[in-house]
């Protein structure tokens, strides 16, 4: 001791800092618990996990406690799963968990189940203790027109066999969702529903919903089932509002139309009374033409007087107007 005192300081730093490097690289302690917990391990292999970035307490603390749970398991697969991104001690608390419950969970299976995100230890529980999910309120339609807003619980039990690659709870609540959607709109009345909620669990529950989840359907419940709006009644008056306004559409169009038919005959009403204007003042000279040229004589212009004054009195008498003949203009 005494000798290593007088050694130079440089020596002295290098001796201090590899004693410390392998007080790292070799964990003693944890190779003397795992001898002691009866598993076989050397210091070659933490020293190796060392220099493979694998945290040797993060292995061979699960190894010890599967061990003495009873499940024979390697520090090569351990650490595989480990430099793989997953979670080890949870893998082997699920191990643990499921071979007291007398589930079949193969440590391949456990570790799929980890690197596929979900969390395998959960999923043991679930399928040890079901637990229950409620679904969000659900509005459908009676065939008589009454809304109904269902709420229903769903008991389910994880499935470990389908975990991998088997759907969510999200797909489980959509599915049941649809189902109450397609039972009550089957119903004849809301007051069937509401007689008999049970109906719906034993309907829904038949359809096999949980067919590809992860999980699986062990009850459903209607926990509430509440009226909601008369939709049937508001459907039939939006549609009687919607018919009403085309047929008062439809009438706007035909009353315009009779508009213009009425300005179109009025026209051609002012067109013909020109036209006799027109004609009435060609007379005059057709007349001074005819005594020109001797065809008309007074007597013969005399007897037309006589006749047109005729006319005028039995149109005065009669209420109408001497226009010859055209059709008094309407006010």
């Amino acid at each position: 001791m005494n000798q290593l005192l007088f050694l130079p300081p440089a020596v002295l730093i290098i001796a201090i800092a590899m004693l410390l490097i392998l007080v790292w690289a070799v964990p003693v302690r944890l190779w003397i618990e795992a001898v002691s917990a009866g598993v076989r391990v050397g210091l070659g292999d933490l020293i190796g996990m060392r220099l493979r970035k694998v945290d040797p307490a993060a292995v061979i603390r699960p190894l010890i406690a599967a061990t003495k749970a009873g499940i024979q398991l390697t520090t090569k697969e351990l650490e595989g799963h480990y430099l793989a991104g997953g979670h080890v001690d949870r893998v082997v608390k699920a191990l643990i968990s499921a071979d007291k419950a007398n589930i079949d969970l193969p440590f391949q299976r456990a570790a799929a189940i980890d690197l596929a995100g979900r969390d395998v230890l959960e999923a043991v529980k679930v399928s040890v203790n079901p637990k229950v999910i409620q679904t969000p309120k659900v509005a459908a339609m009676a065939k008589d027109g009454i809304q109904l807003i269902a709420l229903a619980r769903v008991t389910v039990r994880a499935n470990i066999n389908r975990l991998v690659g088997g759907a969510g709870e999200d797909t489980i609540l959509a599915r049941v969702g649809e189902g109450i959607v397609s039972t009550i709109g089957s119903s004849d009345s809301h007051k069937a529903v509401l007689e008999n909620p049970d109906a719906i669990s034993k309907t829904v529950l038949a359809k096999g919903l949980d067919a590809g989840t992860a999980y699986e359907i062990l009850s459903i419940d209607i926990a509430d089932v509440d009226v909601g709006k008369n939709i049937g009644a508001e459907l039939q008056t939006d549609q009687a509002e919607a018919d009403k306004r085309i047929a008062q559409a439809k009438a706007e169009e035909r009353r315009a139309m009779a508009v213009a038919a009425e300005q179109e005959m009025r026209a051609k009403v002012q067109e013909m009374r020109a036209r006799v204007v027109e004609a009435e003042a060609q007379v005059p000279l057709a007349m001074a033409e005819a005594f020109r040229k001797g065809h008309l004589g007074i007597m013969d212009y005399m007897r037309y007087r006589n006749l047109a004054a005729d006319t005028e009195m039995r149109h005065a008498i009669a209420g109408g107007a001497a226009d010859g003949g055209i059709l008094p203009e309407e006010s």
